[in-house]
């Protein structure tokens, strides 16, 4: 009976030690160097002006300002992996924002994400990212939130996040583990031998923290790469929304292998450009509320540096134009159902040679998002459809209607692999249940 009360309390001992090992490496307190010695809080309109720019490159409006709300109020629904999460008042109201943050308060929440308090942010709010800005913007986007930005008294929302993924202590050690560390440099412009690319990697790696979005994460959830020493930086394969954030390297089937710079830079300022257009809501909120404010200056920089970058592991090409689709639809030619569906639902738009209408109807043939591994994002269009915003310099929107209405699973499945397998692209098929999963999810964010 002894023994087995030992043989038990051994491993039960071994528990508690490593849950006491964890609460204390857990609460250990970081310490982060002060800027506020050598950056001293200007209020210049130049400095504002700069801080305003930089907001916009960080597009930090789009998670701060929820629908029909007062800019930096916060208050979005954030979906992660974990629940809800809802985001902040930023604005310099004293009670329910940021109005009591010093300098280097405000360095140690976005640069290191952690609040006045020594709380571990979600990692929604992109730091790992911010932590390669430099000391010098950090202070003009402080000047620009305390003194550019009309203070506002917001409501707190709980997040949504059940017991025990709730317990905020255990992020603290998914942030030392993962995030740079706030002894580690930030961004180094020497790696860049030209320095327009040099300017292009900062505002990708760092304010506009692509990689949050478009680098494939770990199991643990923390992004696999943060800049462009790993082949994993900027892989595409995320799904944000229920749709796929795409590949930015230079993939030729579902990259930007076969994109100009002028591609790139025109998706950036319109969300379209002579042959393909942005897919889904993420996206295009980030063009209208950052990318086309860019500077003609730093949308080449982007441009540039994005276009520096080889293919990801495992790159295949995936498109090899063939006429023999084209041919066969124009001769009345239907191989098979999804061949017959293409034509009833989908020609008329897109045409029989899959090649749309320049900047106004994507074309098919050679499309990156088309040729995607997954094609959640396909699926969800021909279902739900989606509308491609208007934005300054293309000021007409332009809608894809859904087709959930009148397409079965099966239907939609076999059109879609019809799609993925012509005019020379090469693409796995598209199942019915994959299709089934997708309208479910659909269903349950009515």
């Amino acid at each position: 009976m002894k023994n087995s009360k030992r043989t038990l309390l051994v491993p039960l001992g071994l528990v508690v030690l490593v849950i006491l090992g964890a609460l204390t490496f857990a609460l250990l307190p970081t310490h982060t160097r002060s800027i506020a010695s050598s950056h001293a809080a200007a209020s210049d309109a130049a400095t504002i002006e700069r801080g305003r720019y930089l907001a916009v490159a960080a597009d930090c409006t789009a998670c701060h300002t929820e629908p029909g709300g007062k800019p930096f109020a916060g208050g979005l629904a954030l979906d992660s992996p974990v629940g809800t999460i809802y985001s902040t008042n930023i604005t310099p109201d004293v009670k329910t924002g940021i109005g009591k943050f010093t300098l280097d308060d405000f360095d140690r929440a976005v640069r290191h994400g952690i609040d006045d308090e020594g709380v571990t942010l979600y990692p929604a709010m992109p730091y790992p990212s911010y932590a390669l800005m430099s000391d010098e913007d950090i202070a003009a986007l402080y000047a620009y939130f305390m003194h550019g930005v009309e203070p506002l008294s917001s409501t707190e929302h709980a997040n949504r996040i059940p017991w025990p993924l709730s317990i905020r202590w255990p992020l603290a050690i998914w942030r030392k583990l993962f995030a740079p560390s706030p002894n580690a440099p930030t961004f180094n412009a020497s790696r860049y031998a030209d320095p327009v690319v040099a300017r292009g990697a900062y505002l990708v790696e760092g304010p506009g923290h692509c990689g949050t979005c478009h680098t494939p994460r770990a199991v643990t959830l923390q992004e696999k790469a943060l800049d462009d020493s790993s082949p994993y930086f900027l892989a595409g394969g995320q799904q944000i929304g229920g749709w796929v954030a795409v590949n930015l390297r230079a993939n030729l089937g579902d990259g930007l292998g076969a994109w100009s710079k002028e591609d790139i830079i025109a998706t950036l300022r319109t969300a379209r450009n002579s042959e393909q257009s942005v897919i889904g809501p993420p996206m295009n909120d980030v063009v209208v509320h950052s990318t086309q404010f860019l500077s003609e200056a730093d949308l080449q920089a982007i441009a540039a540096y994005l276009k520096t970058l080889p293919p990801s592991r495992g790159d295949a090409p995936k498109f090899a134009a063939d006429p023999a689709t084209a041919a066969a639809l124009a001769k009345g030619h239907e191989a098979n159902r999804g061949a017959e569906l293409y034509d009833d639902n989908c020609a008329a738009c897109h045409r029989t040679d899959g090649e749309g209408s320049p900047k106004a109807l994507p074309k098919i043939a050679g499309n990156s998002s088309v040729l995607a591994e997954d094609p959640n994002s396909l699926i969800r269009l021909v279902l739900a459809g989606s509308t491609l915003p208007g934005t300054a310099s293309a000021p007409s929107p332009l809608a894809m209607p859904g087709f959930a209405w009148r397409l079965s699973n099966d239907e939609v499945a076999q059109l879609l692999t019809f799609i993925r397998a012509s005019w020379g692209n090469q693409a796995s098929s598209v199942s019915a249940s994959e299709v089934a999963r997708v309208r479910g999810s659909l269903g349950a964010e009515r």
